[in-house]
């Protein structure tokens, strides 16, 4: 999710913290702490806290109390150390620097925006691996960095075929947040719309956050009348969008599909615009899988009434972890050439049954949603599907 103002944020704020991770190795190392520390980033205070930050950090504690309930990783408790991952580039930065020196983490788990992402793995310098677990638009093959999240070929590829099969869409509008995620995977998905014949009518892109609920968009869209919407917004954008478009009863005969529909955002949508949209993830709450009701049952016993509402930004944190346990338990080390040399076809749980890693990213079963009310109907299952990432 990079915009130039976040990179540029992010080459002052690194400026101070360079000094201090080029220190020799021994520093880091100097330590005999005995708990496996996890450097955890996720949504503590920002716009997308309410929204994600409690189910993130829930899956989190709850793959690390099954850890720790078999003994840790190589016989070391499991510790997570939480820093703000929905904060300035400049303060994750800050947060980064003091978990490389002071706490001497063992591994970061990233569950936030690309702008983060680029600037952690610049400000890591990969002397610690790194795991990012979101929704993301591809690419990141940094050194010692590894991808959890669902990327483009693994949704447009899956999605746009299946609605054009069944509904025929001949024409597109697309509309997205004004940054990489949303730019990107449009990009990919209008190749897929070139080889299926679909007509592109409209793109437009807007801020994070717009003032308007979108009524000059959806008027736009409504005069341009195509026969599929594809959305790439994100959070209140992505809710509110959705209103309004159901609002001006565009629902009616217009396929919606969106790029990150979790359920806390089929939630503010509301049953009453929901008919007509469709998503596909690799997670839903719905999915019947004995994994996934095991791991249901084992989330209600940990935090009964009070559990967060299970969505896929929470849960691929829960894969996370579970990945770390994994690949250290196999490489017998978090050093980064042994991390790599196990990390390569290695499979390990999610919350639905297991992931096998690729390339440094996930191969892994996605599932097409359609919306009834304010729950998900798994409606197709994509098994094994690739990444289309070729990190080496």
């Amino acid at each position: 999710m990079t915009t130039s103002l976040a990179r540029r944020k992010f080459l002052i704020a690194s400026a101070a913290g360079t000094a201090l991770i080029g220190a020799p190795a021994f520093i880091r190392n100097a330590s005999a702490a005995k708990d496996f520390k996890i450097g955890m980033f996720y949504a503590i205070a920002g716009p997308a806290a309410n929204l994600f930050g409690p189910t993130q950090k829930a899956c989190a504690e709850l793959a690390v109390e099954q850890i720790n309930a078999r003994g840790g990783i190589l016989g070391r408790r499991v510790q997570l150390l939480f820093a703000n991952g929905d904060a300035a580039v400049a303060d994750a930065t800050k947060s980064a620097v003091r978990m490389l020196l002071e706490d001497k983490v063992d591994f970061f788990l990233g569950s936030h925006n690309s702008a983060v992402r680029e600037a952690l793995v610049a400000t890591i310098k990969a002397r610690v691996p790194y795991v990012y677990t979101p929704i993301y638009e591809g690419g990141e093959c940094s050194p010692n960095t590894y991808v959890i999240a669902d990327t483009p070929r693994q949704q447009m590829e899956t999605v746009l075929p299946w609605l054009h099969k069944k509904a025929g869409y001949k024409s597109v509008y697309l509309i997205g947040n004004d940054y990489v995620w949303p730019q990107v995977t449009n990009k990919y998905a209008k190749g897929i719309f070139k080889k299926l014949g679909v007509s592109v009518l409209g793109e437009e892109y807007v801020p994070l956050g717009a003032p308007n609920k979108f009524e000059e968009a959806v008027t736009r869209i409504k005069g341009a009348g195509p026969g599929l919407v594809l959305i790439t917004l994100v959070g209140g954008d992505n809710v509110n969008f959705n209103r309004t478009f159901a609002g001006f009863g565009l629902d009616k005969n217009i396929l919606r599909v969106s790029s990150l529909l979790e359920e806390n955002t089929l939630l503010g949508i509301g049953a009453e615009s929901s008919n007509g949209l469709y998503g596909c993830m690799s997670y839903y709450s719905s999915v019947d899988t004995p994994a996934h009701r095991a791991f249901k049952t084992a989330y209600r016993k940990k935090y009964g009434d009070k559990a967060p509402i299970l969505g896929l930004i929470g849960v691929d944190t829960y894969a996370g972890v579970k990945f770390v346990e994994a690949v250290v338990t196999k490489a017998k080390a978090n050093a980064a050439a042994k991390v790599k040399s196990a990390a390569n076809g290695i499979t390990f749980a999610s919350a639905t049954g297991t992931m096998t890693m690729r390339n440094r990213h996930v191969d892994k079963d996605m599932y097409l949603a359609e919306c009834k009310g304010t729950e998900f109907q798994i409606v197709e299952t994509f098994s094994n599907v690739k990444s289309g990432q070729t990190c080496a």
